[in-house]
Protein backbone atom coordinates (compact mmCIF):
# COMPACT_ATOMS: atom_id res chain seq x y z
CA UNK A 1 0.00 0.00 0.00
CA UNK A 2 2.96 2.38 -0.37
CA UNK A 3 1.25 4.13 -3.32
CA UNK A 4 -1.84 4.99 -1.25
CA UNK A 5 0.28 6.32 1.63
CA UNK A 6 2.26 8.54 -0.75
CA UNK A 7 -0.91 10.00 -2.24
CA UNK A 8 -2.20 10.91 1.22
CA UNK A 9 1.06 12.69 2.05
CA UNK A 10 0.89 14.73 -1.13
CA UNK A 11 -2.75 15.74 -0.43
CA UNK A 12 -1.91 16.85 3.10
CA UNK A 13 1.05 18.92 1.87
CA UNK A 14 -1.15 20.71 -0.66
CA UNK A 15 -3.90 21.70 1.79
CA UNK A 16 -1.41 22.95 4.38
CA UNK A 17 0.67 25.08 2.03
CA UNK A 18 0.21 28.86 2.46
CA UNK A 19 -1.70 30.93 -0.09
CA UNK A 20 1.47 32.96 -0.55
CA UNK A 21 3.33 29.83 -1.67
CA UNK A 22 0.53 28.82 -4.03
CA UNK A 23 0.69 32.28 -5.58
CA UNK A 24 4.30 31.77 -6.43
CA UNK A 25 5.64 33.54 -3.35
CA UNK A 26 3.87 36.83 -4.09
CA UNK A 27 0.93 38.30 -2.18
CA UNK A 28 -2.19 38.78 -4.32
CA UNK A 29 -2.74 42.33 -5.45
CA UNK A 30 -5.46 44.22 -3.59
CA UNK A 31 -7.93 46.37 -5.43
CA UNK A 32 -7.11 50.06 -4.88
CA UNK A 33 -9.26 51.68 -2.20
CA UNK A 34 -11.93 53.97 -3.56
CA UNK A 35 -11.02 57.60 -3.02
CA UNK A 36 -13.51 59.74 -1.19
CA UNK A 37 -14.89 62.52 -3.38
CA UNK A 38 -13.25 65.85 -2.61
CA UNK A 39 -15.24 68.13 -0.33
CA UNK A 40 -16.94 70.90 -2.27
CA UNK A 41 -15.01 74.12 -2.03
CA UNK A 42 -16.82 76.91 -0.25
CA UNK A 43 -17.41 79.80 -2.58
CA UNK A 44 -15.35 82.76 -1.50
CA UNK A 45 -17.36 85.95 -1.79
CA UNK A 46 -15.17 89.01 -2.40
CA UNK A 47 -15.76 92.06 -0.21
CA UNK A 48 -17.98 94.77 -1.68
CA UNK A 49 -16.43 97.19 -4.12
CA UNK A 50 -15.81 100.76 -3.01
CA UNK A 51 -19.03 101.86 -4.73
CA UNK A 52 -21.11 99.08 -3.18
CA UNK A 53 -19.55 99.64 0.23
CA UNK A 54 -20.56 103.29 0.06
CA UNK A 55 -24.14 102.35 -0.80
CA UNK A 56 -24.25 99.81 2.03
CA UNK A 57 -22.96 102.45 4.45
CA UNK A 58 -25.80 104.77 3.45
CA UNK A 59 -28.19 102.36 5.16
CA UNK A 60 -27.11 104.04 8.41
CA UNK A 61 -29.19 107.02 7.35
CA UNK A 62 -26.51 109.53 8.28
CA UNK A 63 -26.11 108.26 11.85
CA UNK A 64 -22.76 106.93 13.09
CA UNK A 65 -21.75 103.90 15.11
CA UNK A 66 -20.63 104.85 18.60
CA UNK A 67 -23.25 107.57 19.12
CA UNK A 68 -24.91 107.80 22.53
CA UNK A 69 -28.69 107.88 22.90
CA UNK A 70 -28.61 111.67 23.38
CA UNK A 71 -26.42 112.14 20.30
CA UNK A 72 -28.83 110.05 18.23
CA UNK A 73 -31.77 112.14 19.45
CA UNK A 74 -29.90 115.38 18.70
CA UNK A 75 -29.04 114.15 15.22
CA UNK A 76 -32.65 113.12 14.71
CA UNK A 77 -33.78 116.61 15.75
CA UNK A 78 -31.46 118.19 13.17
CA UNK A 79 -32.88 115.93 10.48
CA UNK A 80 -36.34 117.23 11.36
CA UNK A 81 -35.27 120.87 11.06
CA UNK A 82 -35.38 120.92 7.27
CA UNK A 83 -38.86 119.37 7.06
CA UNK A 84 -40.29 121.65 9.71
CA UNK A 85 -38.55 124.71 8.28
CA UNK A 86 -40.57 124.19 5.11
CA UNK A 87 -43.78 123.96 7.15
CA UNK A 88 -42.93 127.18 9.00
CA UNK A 89 -42.26 129.00 5.72
CA UNK A 90 -45.66 127.93 4.49
CA UNK A 91 -47.50 130.18 6.96
CA UNK A 92 -47.14 133.60 8.53
CA UNK A 93 -49.71 132.89 11.20
CA UNK A 94 -47.95 132.99 14.57
CA UNK A 95 -50.37 130.54 16.18
CA UNK A 96 -49.91 128.09 13.31
CA UNK A 97 -46.12 128.37 13.61
CA UNK A 98 -46.36 127.62 17.34
CA UNK A 99 -48.40 124.50 16.56
CA UNK A 100 -45.76 123.39 14.05
CA UNK A 101 -42.98 123.86 16.61
CA UNK A 102 -45.02 121.97 19.19
CA UNK A 103 -45.56 119.16 16.67
CA UNK A 104 -41.82 118.84 16.13
CA UNK A 105 -41.23 118.75 19.88
CA UNK A 106 -43.83 115.98 20.29
CA UNK A 107 -42.15 113.96 17.54
CA UNK A 108 -38.77 114.25 19.26
CA UNK A 109 -40.23 113.31 22.65
CA UNK A 110 -42.05 110.36 21.10
CA UNK A 111 -38.76 109.12 19.69
CA UNK A 112 -37.07 109.49 23.08
CA UNK A 113 -39.93 107.56 24.67
CA UNK A 114 -39.24 104.45 22.61
CA UNK A 115 -36.00 103.81 24.46
CA UNK A 116 -35.99 100.40 26.16
CA UNK A 117 -33.22 98.66 28.06
CA UNK A 118 -33.24 94.86 27.92
CA UNK A 119 -32.68 94.07 31.56
CA UNK A 120 -32.41 90.67 33.24
CA UNK A 121 -35.66 88.97 34.24
CA UNK A 122 -37.70 91.82 32.75
CA UNK A 123 -39.76 90.78 29.71
CA UNK A 124 -40.07 93.20 26.84
CA UNK A 125 -42.79 93.52 24.19
CA UNK A 126 -39.97 93.20 21.66
CA UNK A 127 -39.12 89.66 22.80
CA UNK A 128 -41.65 88.39 20.26
CA UNK A 129 -41.36 90.75 17.32
CA UNK A 130 -39.62 91.29 14.02
CA UNK A 131 -36.41 92.13 15.96
CA UNK A 132 -36.66 89.22 18.41
CA UNK A 133 -33.45 87.67 17.05
CA UNK A 134 -31.58 90.98 17.22
CA UNK A 135 -31.78 91.45 21.02
CA UNK A 136 -30.84 89.74 24.28
CA UNK A 137 -31.42 90.51 27.95
CA UNK A 138 -28.86 91.17 30.68
CA UNK A 139 -26.11 91.95 28.16
CA UNK A 140 -25.96 95.75 28.22
CA UNK A 141 -28.24 96.08 25.20
CA UNK A 142 -30.92 98.71 24.59
CA UNK A 143 -33.01 99.98 21.67
CA UNK A 144 -35.01 102.86 20.18
CA UNK A 145 -37.26 102.86 17.11
CA UNK A 146 -39.30 105.09 14.83
CA UNK A 147 -41.36 105.00 11.65
CA UNK A 148 -39.89 106.80 8.66
CA UNK A 149 -42.69 107.96 6.39
CA UNK A 150 -41.16 110.90 4.60
CA UNK A 151 -42.31 111.19 0.97
CA UNK A 152 -42.78 107.73 -0.53
CA UNK A 153 -40.67 106.12 2.18
CA UNK A 154 -42.50 103.86 4.63
CA UNK A 155 -40.16 101.86 6.81
CA UNK A 156 -39.36 101.24 10.45
CA UNK A 157 -35.86 101.90 11.76
CA UNK A 158 -34.54 100.30 14.95
CA UNK A 159 -31.47 101.69 16.78
CA UNK A 160 -29.52 99.19 18.90
CA UNK A 161 -27.14 100.20 21.67
CA UNK A 162 -24.49 98.20 23.51
CA UNK A 163 -23.08 99.68 26.70
CA UNK A 164 -24.74 102.98 25.76
CA UNK A 165 -23.32 103.21 22.22
CA UNK A 166 -25.03 102.72 18.87
CA UNK A 167 -23.72 99.57 17.23
CA UNK A 168 -26.48 98.28 14.97
CA UNK A 169 -29.55 99.29 12.99
CA UNK A 170 -32.38 97.17 11.65
CA UNK A 171 -34.70 98.47 8.92
CA UNK A 172 -38.04 96.78 8.36
CA UNK A 173 -38.98 97.32 4.72
CA UNK A 174 -42.57 97.82 3.63
CA UNK A 175 -43.53 95.18 1.05
CA UNK A 176 -47.27 95.85 1.01
CA UNK A 177 -47.10 97.50 -2.43
CA UNK A 178 -45.64 94.38 -4.03
CA UNK A 179 -47.81 91.94 -5.98
CA UNK A 180 -47.94 88.49 -4.38
CA UNK A 181 -45.90 86.82 -7.14
CA UNK A 182 -43.04 89.25 -6.43
CA UNK A 183 -43.29 89.09 -2.65
CA UNK A 184 -40.57 86.46 -2.12
CA UNK A 185 -36.96 86.34 -1.03
CA UNK A 186 -35.62 85.22 -4.42
CA UNK A 187 -36.90 88.43 -6.00
CA UNK A 188 -35.53 90.44 -3.08
CA UNK A 189 -32.17 88.70 -3.43
CA UNK A 190 -31.90 89.66 -7.09
CA UNK A 191 -32.71 93.30 -6.39
CA UNK A 192 -30.41 93.56 -3.37
CA UNK A 193 -27.41 92.03 -5.13
CA UNK A 194 -28.07 94.25 -8.10
CA UNK A 195 -28.04 97.22 -5.74
CA UNK A 196 -25.17 96.25 -3.40
CA UNK A 197 -23.20 93.62 -5.31
CA UNK A 198 -22.73 89.89 -4.62
CA UNK A 199 -23.06 88.74 -1.02
CA UNK A 200 -22.74 85.51 0.93
CA UNK A 201 -26.09 83.85 0.14
CA UNK A 202 -27.71 81.33 2.49
CA UNK A 203 -31.36 80.29 2.74
CA UNK A 204 -33.29 83.41 3.70
CA UNK A 205 -30.12 85.44 4.32
CA UNK A 206 -27.58 87.51 2.38
CA UNK A 207 -24.50 88.90 4.12
CA UNK A 208 -22.11 91.58 2.89
CA UNK A 209 -18.86 91.87 4.87
CA UNK A 210 -17.40 95.29 4.26
CA UNK A 211 -14.54 95.26 6.76
CA UNK A 212 -15.52 97.53 9.64
CA UNK A 213 -19.22 96.84 9.18
CA UNK A 214 -21.52 94.07 7.96
CA UNK A 215 -24.96 94.15 6.36
CA UNK A 216 -27.56 91.38 6.43
CA UNK A 217 -30.68 91.08 4.27
CA UNK A 218 -33.13 88.88 6.16
CA UNK A 219 -36.26 87.03 5.08
CA UNK A 220 -39.10 87.78 7.52
CA UNK A 221 -41.94 87.20 5.06
CA UNK A 222 -43.41 84.05 6.60
CA UNK A 223 -43.40 85.29 10.18
CA UNK A 224 -43.96 89.05 9.78
CA UNK A 225 -44.71 89.66 6.09
CA UNK A 226 -41.63 91.86 5.91
CA UNK A 227 -38.05 92.00 4.72
CA UNK A 228 -35.28 93.30 6.93
CA UNK A 229 -31.89 94.94 6.55
CA UNK A 230 -29.42 94.96 9.44
CA UNK A 231 -26.19 96.97 9.45
CA UNK A 232 -23.81 96.45 12.34
CA UNK A 233 -20.36 97.34 13.64
CA UNK A 234 -18.30 94.19 12.99
CA UNK A 235 -15.90 94.66 15.93
CA UNK A 236 -18.67 95.35 18.46
CA UNK A 237 -20.65 92.40 17.14
CA UNK A 238 -17.93 90.05 18.39
CA UNK A 239 -18.20 91.50 21.90
CA UNK A 240 -21.99 91.32 21.88
CA UNK A 241 -22.05 87.71 20.73
CA UNK A 242 -19.42 86.79 23.33
CA UNK A 243 -21.38 88.28 26.24
CA UNK A 244 -24.60 86.76 24.96
CA UNK A 245 -22.97 83.34 24.99
CA UNK A 246 -21.57 83.91 28.48
CA UNK A 247 -24.96 85.06 29.80
CA UNK A 248 -27.05 82.43 28.04
CA UNK A 249 -28.89 80.18 30.52
CA UNK A 250 -27.38 76.73 30.82
CA UNK A 251 -29.48 73.87 29.55
CA UNK A 252 -30.76 71.72 32.39
CA UNK A 253 -29.58 68.11 32.25
CA UNK A 254 -32.22 65.37 32.21
CA UNK A 255 -32.18 63.42 35.47
CA UNK A 256 -31.23 59.75 35.50
CA UNK A 257 -34.75 58.81 36.66
CA UNK A 258 -36.40 60.60 33.75
CA UNK A 259 -33.89 59.12 31.32
CA UNK A 260 -34.74 55.64 32.58
CA UNK A 261 -38.43 56.29 31.94
CA UNK A 262 -38.11 57.80 28.46
CA UNK A 263 -35.27 55.48 27.40
CA UNK A 264 -35.80 52.13 29.15
CA UNK A 265 -33.70 50.24 26.60
CA UNK A 266 -30.83 52.69 27.15
CA UNK A 267 -30.61 53.34 23.43
CA UNK A 268 -30.52 57.10 24.00
CA UNK A 269 -31.99 57.64 20.55
CA UNK A 270 -35.08 59.60 19.55
CA UNK A 271 -38.12 57.77 18.22
CA UNK A 272 -38.37 57.88 14.45
CA UNK A 273 -41.79 58.61 14.26
CA UNK A 274 -45.81 91.16 -9.69
CA UNK A 275 -44.89 93.81 -12.05
CA UNK A 276 -41.17 93.38 -12.85
CA UNK A 277 -40.11 96.78 -11.47
CA UNK A 278 -42.10 96.66 -8.24
CA UNK A 279 -39.26 95.50 -6.00
CA UNK A 280 -36.87 98.04 -7.48
CA UNK A 281 -39.38 100.73 -6.59
CA UNK A 282 -39.54 99.44 -3.01
CA UNK A 283 -35.76 99.62 -2.64
CA UNK A 284 -35.72 103.11 -4.15
CA UNK A 285 -38.52 104.13 -1.81
CA UNK A 286 -36.42 103.02 1.16
CA UNK A 287 -33.73 105.48 0.10
CA UNK A 288 -31.33 102.69 -0.95
CA UNK A 289 -30.72 104.02 -4.41
CA UNK A 290 -29.39 107.46 -3.72
CA UNK A 291 -27.25 109.53 -1.44
CA UNK A 292 -28.58 110.80 1.85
Amino acid sequence: MPGIRLSKLLFISLITVSPLALAGGKAPKKAPAAKAPPAPKKKVVPPPSAEHKKKLGELLGGYKFGMTKDEVVADFSKKLDEAYAEKLKGTTDVAAQDRIRAEKKREINAFKGTFVSFEANKPSPWDVSIVEEEIAHDTGEAMMERWEKEGTKNQRRFFFFYNGRLWKMFISLDVSILPEDKKNFDTFQGVMQGQYGPGDVQPGLITWRAGEFEVRAIDKLKSYDALGLAIEDASVKKDVLAIREAKAPKKAETSAVIKAVIDPDKKDKPDVKANSNAVDEVIKAQGGGGKR
